[in-house]
């Protein structure tokens, strides 16, 4: 297979900032977390917005953010709002670590997700690949969790973890702060809990541009 693969994220890391924490090692202001970074830190050549079928939920306890942590059910109904990264095997294989609070170093072999979408390398909660499709000759992939939506009591997300995820939606696909809103309250976790109107709050305390994605 190609030496290139699209990674699909639906979560923080539509934020292209907090993916360079990813790529580069670091903790992110306000994080919980240190990432030891990828073997290799170069920027992904290019990004997309796309749409994952599927749909976004929140569940257990995210140790980043505390709160429903988002996970993606590929079976679902509906549609998923990502960013697509085109990165190397390698560093792709390296976020996935991370992903999984494991060292980054071992090159994985994509050979099952690709030809069958879907592979399992273990129980966890980020543990399971997804390949949804191909873009431009190279391969969709992501990962989530191997349980469905419905299989799982859900956990409302933090309003830091909806700062991000609004940031994210705007700055990849243009939507306007009230979209991006409305969207994110009607995932199963935050929705009866958070409000479009406080969410489109939580977006402006965060000083997110409406529409264009700047802060």
């Amino acid at each position: 297979m190609s030496d290139y693969v699209w990674y699909a994220a639906y979560g923080s890391n539509m934020h292209a900032y907090r993916l360079g924490y990813y790529l580069r090692g670091g903790r992110p202001p306000h994080g919980a977390r240190t990432y030891p970074g990828c073997r290799d830190t170069t920027p992904p050549p290019r990004t997309l917005p796309v749409l994952l079928t599927g749909r976004l939920y929140f569940a257990l306890e995210s140790r980043t953010w505390t709160g429903g942590m988002g996970l993606y059910d590929p079976l679902d109904s509906g549609d998923t709002p990502g960013r697509a990264y085109l990165v190397t095997v390698q560093q792709f294989s390296d976020l996935v670590a991370q992903e999984m609070a494991a060292s980054p170093g071992r090159d994985l072999d994509l050979t099952e997700v690709v030809e069958t979408g879907r592979a399992t390398l273990g129980p966890g909660r980020y543990e399971t690949l997804v390949c949804p499709g191909w873009l431009d000759g190279f391969p969709v992939l992501t990962f989530t969790a191997p349980w469905r939506r419905t299989d799982v009591a859900w956990n409302a997300p933090s309003a830091a973890y909806l700062r991000h995820l609004g940031s994210g939606l705007i700055e990849a696909h243009g939507w306007r702060r009230r979209q991006a809103a409305d969207y994110l309250s009607r995932c199963s976790g935050a929705q009866g809990v958070w409000s479009p109107e406080a969410i489109a709050t939580l977006f402006s305390q965060d000083g997110i541009a409406a529409g264009t994605g700047r802060k």
